[in-house]
């Protein structure tokens, strides 16, 4: 099956102009500016965009896909999130994790739930390990589980800063890293340690020890929240000079809160000059939302989305940036660190990722790995039990 489609605005995220796509076989064929000059004859789908932007499918780096919450028992614990719990969003690739709870939720159901996605129609990997250390693990060992698990691409959402961690010394978080580097080398995945910063007043303090007193790359960390306290921003802003991705995440943000939300923390960190390749946004999707007062007592809890993607796209292109400045650091950026072949970019040999905006830079069309998801904003394929 070949489809084309053409009078395409497109953004690879770079601007290519108006264009066309080509593809087949769940891959991009080619891709060119104004008509294209081949015959049609042979091609089973022609979609007219009528210039519309065109965009590679967002990429979620940090999402719950068996469900978050249980920080106030067990009710608490969120559903797994469901296929058009992403596709609505423009999300054609999840990488799952475990957070607060790796205790009832393991990495078996994260798996199951990782490859249910695949089946599904999505590209999803995931994180082993969860908050808390020693690592819950499949095998017994992060290294094995990175080396051996075809879709296990690092450790992460190991918890610093915060009440909830196991409060990682130097020594221990400097081991863990280790591990997840060299089982990168080894498979020649990311072997990054995605890490939970909380809000603690120690910040980002031990990623800095770790980079300036071990031999490891500061790429292989990869803090996120960190848009959750002003200050902490300000630390991972600086962080970004040496290499280290920092990711924020597209929760709310109430009016008075010592917080950005996802689009004034973009716009912070390009306005103060941090390299633009080394900021990700994600979700938290499917995670739990709370807030705690001083003795540690949940006090409020909302749940995230993969919509905090698209919401943050569209307030960005309202307040006038253009979406080759938006896109990276929900695509090619997020492939780049995490070595997501064919990920990204729309680009000749690349997978059939895309999405399409309306006008006003909603969600209209989805397609992944080829296949349409959403069209005109309806799901066109649901998850095996969505109504």
């Amino acid at each position: 099956m070949l489809t084309l489609i053409k009078n395409a605005e497109i953004f690879t995220p770079r601007p290519l102009g108006c264009g066309y796509l080509l593809l087949g076989g769940g891959k991009i064929l080619l891709t060119g500016v104004g008509e294209p000059d081949f015959d049609t004859g042979l091609l089973t789908e022609t979609v007219d965009m009528e210039g519309a932007p065109v965009g590679p499918g967002l990429i979620d780096c940090h999402v719950h896909v068996t469900g978050g919450g249980g920080e106030d028992g067990f009710s608490t614990q969120a559903p797994p999130v469901p296929l058009t719990g992403f596709t609505r969003h423009g999300v054609t690739s999840v990488v799952g994790l475990l957070g607060t709870d790796d205790e009832t939720r393991s990495t078996a159901s994260l798996l199951a739930r990782t490859r249910a996605l695949r089946e599904e129609g999505l590209s999803a990997w995931c994180w082993t390990g969860g908050y808390h250390l020693p690592p819950t693990t499949l095998t017994g060992s992060v290294r094995k589980d990175i080396v051996n698990i075809d879709c296990v691409i690092g450790l992460g959402e190991v918890a610093i800063s915060d009440h909830r961690s196991s409060q990682p010394g130097f020594d221990e978080l400097a081991r863990l890293a280790s591990e997840v580097h060299v089982a990168g080398l080894l498979s020649r995945k990311a072997g990054v340690l995605h890490l939970h910063l909380g809000d603690g007043p120690r910040g980002l303090s031990l990623v800095r020890q770790l980079i300036a007193e071990t031999e490891l790359p500061s790429r292989i960390f990869h803090p996120t929240h960190v848009n959750r306290r002003k200050e902490l921003f300000e630390e991972a802003c600086d962080l970004s000079f040496g290499n280290s991705v920092v990711d924020v995440t597209a929760f709310p943000v109430e009016e008075g809160e010592n917080a950005w939300s996802a689009p004034d923390a973009w716009e912070r960190f390009h306005d103060t000059g941090c390299p633009a390749a080394n900021l990700t946004i994600s979700s938290d999707g499917g995670g739990c939302l709370p807030q705690f007062d001083e003795n540690g007592e949940m006090v409020k809890m909302d749940f995230a989305s993969s919509a905090g993607l698209s919401d943050t796209i569209r307030e960005l292109a309202s307040r006038g940036h253009s979406l080759d400045q938006i896109l990276p650091a929900m695509t090619s950026n997020v492939a780049r660190l995490l070595r997501l072949p064919g990920k990204g970019r729309l680009e000749a040999g690349n997978d059939a990722d895309l999405v399409c905006f309306d006008p006003e830079f909603r969600v209209r069309h989805v397609m992944a790995l080829g296949h349409w998801m959403i069209q005109d904003g309806s799901p066109v394929e649901k998850g095996v039990f969505e109504d």
